[in-house]
Parts: structure tokens; C-alpha cells; sequence
């Protein structure tokens, strides 16, 4: 199947998508009512909006560094997993998508990177938890919170993954223990973005590891905006030797262009504009 990733709610509905996610809320920290015509995406962890508004919810790192656009290695900014009141609106959140459509996804899930956090909350609730490793107890902070989102879940969770299968690397860097995690996930989403799709080897790569890695179906998502549409194209016919579905993010019309292409190859006889 093919599926959209949008933040137009009228894209949802073009006929050449089998399904599609809505951006409800995104990292920027833009919110907007769910929809009942597409699966609605919650970006849970990354939030500029909110950073802004009170930055003793940002995690820091050791050294102090708060996980925010200003560090060259985020284009966002993230929210500490275990500040309560900001999980209590983002459950608030899920129930109100899941009031209209049963099917939810699960976007930026986890800590920020492997430094982080340590501010005085996290360090004083490691101290006194079960747990003597402090990677465990992160990955256990996810778990619990993703078992709690997936209760107010009646329909089919998705879950994005950052793209990186290597053994432990989500481990380590996001808190995300797969083992754990799988049991409440029913499609895991894995984004592969590129500018131009010039080469398309790395696409193999790192989906065959998404293949060992997990015991969950997952799929795909590729970049479509300002896209070649016959490098999209031959992009979507790597990865969808691999992934269950393949989505196409924030531009519907390159997709829609890409996707009727595609299948006109495959049925000859047929032509689209």
C-alpha cells in the first residue's frame, strides 16, 4: 500500500493513497483538531513551542546542555520524558484522536540522544528506582510511557523509529528498547529522508537491518517534497522490497504524481497525466 504523510486534511481522501497520517501535532509545537478520514500522528517528545514557553521542561545533558535547536545536532527541541504534567496533556492529546479514529501514530518518542537527560528530576528518580544502570532505567521511562499511551489506543498503533538498526543503537541513544516495546506496537514506521534519492544503496542498508532487527511489520516513509519523480520512484521500489508499505511525507502532489506513474509502468496499456 502507499500512504501520505500530511498536514491537509483534504489530502487524506486522493484517491491514489491508501491511507494517511495527519500531523495533529508537530515539533514545531502546532496543534490542530484530529481527523476521522486519516490516521492522526502525535509528535510526543519534540515540541519548540512548549520549550520556549518553560525551558526547565528541556533535558540537559551532563555538562548542562539543553536539547534545543541552538545545539547543531537537533532541528528541534525536545521535552524530558518524565515531566508529568507535559505527559498528562500528550495522553490527554491521544485520547482525543482516538475519540475519532481508533488508529493512532506514535511520532518522537524518546529521549533526545544518548547524553541526555540529566537534570535534577531524572537523576533523583534514577537514584531512587530499581534499576542500577542508568540506560535501563531510560529505556524503562519509554516503556511505561508507550504501554500508558497504547491503553487509550483501541485501533492500530503506530510507531516511528529513528532510522538507525544497528544493535543498541536506539537503545542507547533514545531510551527505546525494542523487545519491550514491540509487544504494544503494531506497525512500526521507519522515515528514510533524503533531498534527492541520487543514490539509493543506503536505502537496502538500512532497511535489510530493520528486517533483523524487528519482529513487527514496518514500513517505510520516503521525502517527497520537490522530489525527481523517477528517483522517487525507483526510492519506492527498493524500499518497498523490504518495508509492509511504503508512505510519502509533506508533499501529495509529487507523491500522487509518483504513484500514478509507477502504476501505470506496471499496468501497461494504461497512461497518466
Amino acid at each position: 500500500m502507499y500512504g501520505v504523510v500530511t498536514r491537509n486534511e483534504e489530502e487524506l481522501e486522493w484517491s491514489e493513497f491508501d491511507l494517511g497520517f495527519y500531523e495533529v501535532k508537530d515539533v514545531t509545537g502546532r496543534q490542530t483538531e484530529p481527523v476521522e478520514t486519516g490516521i492522526n500522528m502525535i509528535s510526543c517528545f519534540g515540541d519548540n513551542a512548549a520549550a520556549e514557553a518553560d525551558p526547565s521542561l528541556v533535558p540537559i545533558s551532563e555538562s548542562g546542555e539543553p536539547a534545543t535547536r541552538e545545539r547543531p545536532y537537533f532541528d528541534w527541541a525536545y521535552i524530558c520524558p518524565i515531566r508529568e504534567a507535559y505527559k498528562d496533556g500528550l495522553l490527554a492529546l491521544i485520547d482525543e484522536c482516538t475519540a475519532v479514529n481508533d488508529d493512532l501514530r506514535l511520532d518522537d518518542v524518546g529521549f533526545p540522544r544518548k547524553e541526555y537527560c540529566y537534570c535534577d528530576e531524572c537523576q533523583s528518580r534514577f537514584e531512587t528506582s530499581e534499576f542500577e544502570e542508568w540506560e535501563a532505567w531510560r529505556a524503562n521511562v519509554i516503556t511505561e510511557f508507550v504501554e500508558e499511551a497504547t491503553d487509550l489506543i483501541p485501533g492500530r498503533t503506530y510507531f516511528t523509529l529513528y532510522p538507525d538498526p544497528y544493535p543498541g543503537h536506539l537503545f542507547r541513544r533514545a531510551g527505546l528498547d525494542i523487545t519491550a516495546l514491540e509487544p504494544f506496537v503494531d506497525e512500526f514506521v521507519v522515515p528514510l529522508y533524503d533531498l534527492g534519492y541520487h543514490t539509493t544503496y543506503w536505502l537496502e542498508v538500512i532497511a535489510t537491518g530493520f528486517v533483523d532487527l524487528l519482529d513487527r511489520p514496518f514500513s517505510v516513509e520516503l521525502y517527497a517534497v520537490d522530489l525527481d519523480i523517477d528517483r522517487l520512484i525507483h526510492a519506492t521500489e527498493v524500499v518497498e522490497t523490504y518495508g509492509k508499505d511504503v508512505f510519502f511525507g509533506y508533499d501529495a502532489s509529487t507523491a500522487q504524481a509518483a504513484i500514478r506513474r509507477k502504476r501505470a509502468d506496471e499496468n501497461s496499456g494504461e497512461t497518466y497525466p
